[in-house]
């Protein structure tokens, strides 16, 4: 599977809109943790690694920010700004979020827990395990 938007089920209300996600009807994995970023300085950046194993999707609760993705040849960038869309990104790909506007909540949900062995923070040895 590759890297894609997806859109959560939005609920619309006059009291306030709904959005969820739930195994496995949107999400492609089971979750085992979800931890967010908040609180960003202006001009920061988060990430800058990849993954052997894990896979993640990364929402914008609130506010907006950039997730820039590589596969080892090449780069595209998402910008999320609706709660109701999440990107999903699987295992081996490089990514950095960046461009967090003032008070952005980022949610991200994984498949794994954490394990400090799964991260590759080189990108040299990233391109390295992807045969580039």
């Amino acid at each position: 599977m590759t890297c894609k938007i997806i859109e959560f089920p939005k609920i619309h209300d006059p009291r306030g809109n709904l959005s969820f996600f739930e195994f496995p009807n949107q999400l492609p994995f089971e979750i085992a943790r979800t931890y967010w970023i908040y609180d960003v300085p202006g001009g920061e950046i988060r990430g800058s690694h990849a993954f052997k194993e894990q896979q993640e999707i990364v929402i914008a609760i609130s506010g907006s920010f950039d997730v820039v993705l590589h596969d080892g040849e090449k780069e595209i960038k998402f910008s999320l700004n609706r709660s109701y869309y999440g990107l999903y990104i699987p295992k081996m790909y490089w990514r950095r979020l960046e461009n967090f506007s003032t008070n952005s909540l980022a949610l991200i949900i994984s498949n794994k827990g954490y394990d400090e062995t799964d991260y590759v923070r080189d990108f040299e040895e990233f391109k390295k395990l992807k045969n580039v």
